[in-house]
């Protein structure tokens, strides 16, 4: 604890004397994240297309930790042409020092209409309904002038909790429970869903699309940072190198709660390390058999996948502090 101590006075004593005993950079060793475009997101891609001729707005989902690099170039292509919300949910895992630069550098790449929003049990979803139809109703309607209804288009990177976010409408506006599917896993939702009720004065509708990447990612960090997030299977990317980068960043904005939580001295740079008091404190261990000259011996050998699986968990649950990655 002593350890920890020091680190926390380090860290109020400047930056530099945190930051000089940690890695600068992170070294990728010539990695690529594997891209991760299966079938059903090329087909979701064109019908979310062909449904654009029908939407009055578009509210285009993200992670409020990643609100920057994980954004979908290819969805932002079709944003331009109508009204556009973009809602950064799981805000309540995300540092709330960060929303003010955030909304900064949003609002330079013409994103206006932002909402922080943790889908659980926020009070910033009331603002969503409210919004959409003072945006819809100050532009055209697109030749669906004759329409009372609106119809919103819901889009996003996979497991970014799009359809939690319309669950959460129709429990607040209609008192009414689950429309569509959700999971702590990317790739829950398949196909463009029917139409979803969330509101009844106004009336509005919003359609569930399946997350969409691009079909090449444009850099190893950015797709480290959405893997981080759940947003790519983290066996493409490889549960090891997620958690070194991981704790790379942790040091980096001096997010230190991992070296209470884990028991250690203090705050380290070196992945095996902590991941051995990752296993050693969580009881992450396995059996190994061991052939001798008089036989085989099972001896118990702490689990390193499964110590990294964990400190991957704790950090998408919070338990290591807010942290936004961008």
């Amino acid at each position: 604890m002593r350890g920890f101590v020091g680190v926390l006075r380090a860290a109020a004593a400047g930056p530099e004397a945190v930051s000089a005993r940690f890695r600068e950079r992170f070294d990728f060793g010539g990695r690529e994240v594997a891209s991760w475009f299966p079938g059903h997101m090329a087909k979701g891609l064109r019908q979310m297309r062909a449904s654009l001729r029908r939407a009055d707005c578009l509210i285009e989902v993200h992670d409020a930790r990643i609100p920057l690099s994980g954004r979908n170039p290819m969805l932002q292509e079709a944003l331009g042409i109508r009204p556009h919300v973009l809602v950064l949910n799981k805000m309540d895992l995300a540092d709330p020092r960060r929303q003010p630069t955030v909304l900064e550098h949003l609002n330079q790449q013409g994103c206006s209409h932002v909402v922080f929003t943790d889908c659980q049990c926020n009070g910033n979803i009331k603002k969503i309904v409210p919004l959409v139809a003072k945006l819809v109703d100050n532009s055209p309607r697109y030749h669906r002038a004759e329409s009372t209804a609106y119809s919103i288009l819901v889009i996003g990177v996979p497991n970014v909790g799009k359809s939690s976010l319309i669950n959460s409408l129709r429990r607040l506006h209609l008192r009414k429970g689950k429309a569509t599917a959700v999971g702590g896993e990317p790739g829950i939702t398949k196909a463009v869903l029917t139409r979803i009720q969330v509101c009844e004065k106004p009336l509005m509708y919003l359609v569930d699309t399946p997350g969409v990447l691009p079909p090449k990612l444009g850099d190893v960090e950015t797709g480290m940072k959405l893997a981080l997030c759940g947003a790519i299977h983290d066996h493409l990317v490889g549960e090891d190198i997620m958690a070194d980068y991981l704790l790379y960043t942790l040091n980096k904005q001096q997010q230190f709660r991992y070296v209470q939580r884990y028991g250690l001295s203090e705050a380290c740079d070196n992945i095996e390390h902590v991941l051995r008091h990752v296993a050693l404190t969580l009881g992450r261990t396995q059996k190994v058999k061991v052939l001798t000259g008089t036989g085989n011996v099972n001896v118990t050998m702490l689990n390193y996948p499964s110590a990294a699986y964990e400190f991957l968990r704790d950090f998408r649950a919070g338990r290591l502090g807010k942290v936004t990655l961008d």
